[in-house]
């Protein structure tokens, strides 16, 4: 991964101005900034240092207009996302709980209006960059579990990261497990009487798919680094 051009001496002027012109509405969403601005006196400091975040421009823009409107602008298309889950970083980083909900209730509407599902790459990031119990991480596991159950075949991106990735996995069986599905809903395998979903003339279980599942045509389009462990720790950036 290339570095990071360092940005001008005037841009990060500007963005200093403009944070601190926004403080009470900084101060109002986030604890961080709250005691950034005022500290545990909760006496105002016009002196205090405050350091400028590296925030590249796609994400600092949305956050800028979020604070004003308290609106996201919805996607055009799947790239639109990786600014999203930067901004949802910043959300996490920042102690903004309001910001992180909007951001996974566009990410989510996102998806859901376009019939389709997180990719492998998009769910590694946030993997990385995220704890247990995050919002983000639920709701794409949740989505990946319904992708994976109801594709016929694995993809082989798929295949290889849920092998090296225990933890994905064990939360992808977790999600599965709150669906709360009835007993007679899901097929016995100690039952002989049945086909246990399998094709006639079968036995064990289907092979990894060739290429992609129609169901994920975004997830299809994108560049997946199979490589990448899900694992805790900055790691990257969404885009």
């Amino acid at each position: 991964m290339s570095e990071k051009a360092e940005k001008p001496l005037h841009e990060y002027v500007l963005r200093r101005v403009l944070l601190r012109s926004m403080a009470n509405l900084l101060c109002y969403y986030s604890p961080f900034f709250s005691h950034t601005f005022y500290g545990k006196d909760k006496k105002a400091s016009s002196t205090k240092a405050f350091g400028i975040p590296d925030i590249e421009d796609g994400p600092f823009e949305l956050f800028v207009g979020w604070l004003y409107s308290r609106a996201l602008r919805y996607p055009d298309s799947e790239n639109d996302i990786g600014p999203l889950l930067d901004l949802y970083l910043l959300s996490t980083r920042f102690e903004m709980e309001a910001l992180g909900a909007d951001v996974v209730e566009t990410v989510r509407a996102w998806y859901h209006n376009n019939e389709t599902y997180p990719g492998l790459r998009r769910v590694q990031y946030i993997y990385s960059n995220t704890d247990e119990d995050n919002p983000m991480r639920e709701m794409m596991v949740g989505a990946v579990a319904r992708y994976l159950t109801l594709s016929e075949r694995i993809p082989p991106h798929w295949d290889k990261a849920l092998r090296k990735n225990g933890q994905l996995a064990v939360d992808i069986i977790r999600s599965i497990q709150e669906w709360h599905l009835e007993g007679r809903s899901v097929p016995d395998a100690r039952d002989v009487s049945l086909e246990r979903g399998r094709a006639e003339g079968k036995v064990g279980f289907s092979a990894v798919m060739d290429g992609e599942s129609n169901m994920s045509h975004a997830a299809s389009q994108e560049e997946v680094d199979s490589e990448v462990h899900v694992e805790n720790g900055q790691n990257g950036s969404a885009e």
